[in-house]
């Protein structure tokens, strides 16, 4: 066990009970060494963990920084995804009998936060929390669409990008390729995260009309041809407004 994270956690512990405490009253109640404490606390001060308000030149107090509501906000808002998310992921699966996800972007790749199977013998065997690049696969290319134009270079400017099917991308057909799932709002991918198959997802907005998930269904890209392909189309833009009007989105 990493003793620094675990004195870091007891630190953070004590603003519980105190809004604001001293560099002394901190070393005192964590019964840790002042040098250690203060070593500690500029850490999580640069972090944005904790904030220091310097009341004397002798000491300093500190309190909780603004880092730990983004962390809580986002803690809520994903747990308040999948739960809006999933009635609907398990009324899609069931309506078209393939696999259906939710993915979120996060430090620059896309994570599979949540699954419904389908009851086809043979499926897709994703598992939940897995992550890939932003740039492989139709639910991925639908988040890395809306992100700024900046985050996006720096993403696709990585060296060269492959699928995991190890195929080669080109970058200039992909930002081609971006452009229109943010104009259309719907995205597809064939045989990029696996041999033979076939994703396609829908973007799902959140109160403040940004991208927070796509919804994504994958199979067998026999599966995904024709008129079959244009309802899987039509059904899974309209769970994904469903799901983006019960997350306070208004079109």
């Amino acid at each position: 066990m990493n003793q620094s994270v675990i004195k870091a956690l007891s630190i953070l512990d004590l603003f519980i009970e105190d809004k604001e405490l001293s560099l002394q009253e901190i070393a005192r109640k964590a019964d840790i060494p002042k040098p250690t404490a203060y070593r500690l606390l500029s850490t999580l001060e640069h972090s944005g963990i904790l904030y220091k308000l310097k009341e004397n030149p002798h000491d300093s107090r500190y309190g909780l920084g603004l880092k730990l509501l983004e962390y809580g906000n986002l803690v809520s808002e994903r747990l308040e995804l999948r739960d809006i998310a999933l009635p609907f992921m398990e009324k899609f699966a069931e309506e078209i009998n393939e696999v259906v996800h939710l993915v979120i972007a996060y430090q620059q790749e896309a994570t599979y936060i949540e699954k419904v199977n389908s009851k086809r013998a043979l499926s897709l065997h994703t598992k939940i929390g897995r992550s890939t690049p932003l740039y492989v696969g139709s639910g991925p290319k639908m988040l890395l669409a809306f992100l700024p134009e900046q985050e996006q270079e720096q993403i696709l400017n990585q060296g060269e990008l492959v699928t995991l099917t190890n195929q080669k991308i080109d970058k200039i057909a992909l930002k081609q390729e971006l452009k229109k799932i943010r104009k259309n709002q719907f995205a597809i991918s064939i045989g990029e995260q696996d041999a033979d198959t076939t994703g396609v997802s829908f973007p799902i907005f959140n109160h403040e009309g940004k991208v927070i998930a796509a919804l994504a269904v994958s199979g067998l890209s026999s599966r995904f041809m024709g008129e079959r392909l244009e309802n899987i189309k039509d059904s899974g833009t309209t769970f994904a407004n469903e799901m983006s009007k019960q997350l306070g989105y208004r079109y």
